[in-house]
């Protein structure tokens, strides 16, 4: 018999060499307690692991983790131990320093679990059940403008809301102007950027639909500045399945 939620086993009466069951209960208790693994995307069982090494079992799983797919593989005494997750455990992922929850038999993401906003270039706010969602995203470039005028790599991309596009200076600029340029608005993010060191702008607008993927040209003067960076904020959307 074990335990109905660790599955430990219980040491029977009168039992011989109870300390063999005693000590198999402290190796699982061991491989479950504070649980942390090394990774998660391996299906089959590294050829020198370490006693005590944890593993999630990855899809399709072969050789001594055939059939434990999603389960925590568990090396111990020189051998595999098989630990079958169960609803609300959490294990830190720590070649990705990832919390993951076991829910609805999978392992996901805490912010997945508990609904909440993760950090990242693409959020999602809100979900329907069928996959509509209303997304903010940020996408960053730093490029050297030499030349009239330099297009960025980012885009306010098609049929995103464009929120602000803003820019740092990341070095001192002498004897040189820099804007940054929309279709004939020459100033629409900004009129006349700092040339200071780690002078920023915020170029803010009335939320603006975008039909088409825009990129951000830069508008320069004179000789050369110091690369900018330049970031764009926008709201985007995913239509439901």
């Amino acid at each position: 018999m074990t335990t109905p939620n660790l599955a430990l086993p219980y040491i029977a009466a009168a039992q011989a060499q109870k300390h063999v069951t005693h000590n198999a209960a402290l190796d699982l208790l061991d491989g479950l307690v504070q649980l942390s693994v090394k990774d998660r995307d391996l299906a089959a069982p590294p050829a020198n692991p370490t006693e005590g090494e944890r593993y999630i079992v990855a899809t399709g799983a072969t050789g001594g983790w055939a059939g434990w797919d999603g389960d925590v593989a568990l090396f111990s005494g020189g051998a595999w131990l098989r630990l079958s997750p169960q609803p609300g455990w959490r294990v830190w992922i720590e070649d990705e320093a990832t919390l993951l929850v076991r829910s609805g038999g999978a392992w996901i993401t805490l912010e997945a679990a508990l609904g909440l906003v993760t950090r990242s270039t693409d959020v999602t706010l809100a979900l329907s059940p069928n996959g509509a969602a209303t997304r903010l995203t940020v996408a960053e470039d730093a490029r050297d403008p030499r030349g009239p005028t330099v297009t960025s790599s980012i885009a306010i991309h098609a049929r995103a809301i464009a929120l602000c596009v803003s820019t740092r200076t990341t070095s001192a600029i002498t004897g040189a102007k820099l804007r940054l340029r929309h279709r004939r608005q020459s100033a629409k993010f900004g009129g006349s950027l700092g040339t200071a060191a780690s002078a920023s702008n915020l170029g803010i607008i009335w939320p603006e639909a975008f039909w088409a993927d825009t990129h951000r040209p830069h508008r320069q003067w004179r000789r050369p500045p110091a690369a900018p960076r330049i970031a764009i904020h926008a709201f985007a959307f995913t239509p439901p399945d």
